[in-house]
């Protein structure tokens, strides 16, 4: 029994390494002022990874401000959030293959936000992002919400099959959801 145990341990060591690989290599070198974070989640059998900087508020207008309007944004701060999924999923209805991504949004001034799903998944900030590169775009509507200083990305009403990836940050509240086989 103890070996089988042991097995156990070990092929989930080497699939947790495995997992953390395909994140994005973000610079840890000095603080950062938008420190870097990252969440994971399993929705049935798949793995969700996303790598992001948080920014902070900062007494500043964030949303139609710091982030214009209707511009491609990274999502995040410093390099461009980047998000992995092991197997295939269903964001909003649409199929997305296994990969990793760039996950940049356009937050719309009524409220609407495309998300973007984008091949070249490292690079900084959204100064070379190229449309030409997007795999899927999808639309969500943004929500009013508790304020929230430091921008956090998480998963919300999680099953066995689906979950919400929430981009949250000011008084905004972004699900989008992930369907698994």
């Amino acid at each position: 029994m103890k070996s089988i145990g042991m097995i156990a341990v070990l092929v989930s060591s080497v699939f947790l390494l495995a997992g953390n690989a395909t994140a994005q290599e973000r610079a840890n070198d000095e603080p950062r002022v938008s420190p870097n974070a990252e969440v994971s989640q399993t929705i049935g059998t798949t793995e969700v990874y996303v790598t992001y900087g948080r920014p902070s508020v900062n007494e500043r207008e964030i949303f139609g401000g710091l982030e214009p309007f209707d511009v491609v944004w990274r999502t995040g701060a410093n390099e461009a959030t980047t998000i992995s999924f092991s197997d295939d999923v269903v964001i909003e209805g649409e199929t997305l293959e296994e990969g990793i991504y760039g996950l940049f949004t356009i937050p719309g001034e009524d409220g609407q936000w495309t998300i973007i799903f984008n091949n070249v998944s490292e690079q900084w900030g959204a100064f070379n992002y190229e449309d030409s590169e997007d795999v899927l775009r999808v639309e969500v509507n943004a929500e009013d919400s508790h304020f929230l200083e430091q921008m956090m990305i998480y998963f919300e009403d999680v099953t066995e099959s689906s979950a919400n990836l929430v981009i949250h940050w000011d008084e905004t509240k972004v699900p989008v959801q992930i369907e698994t086989n």
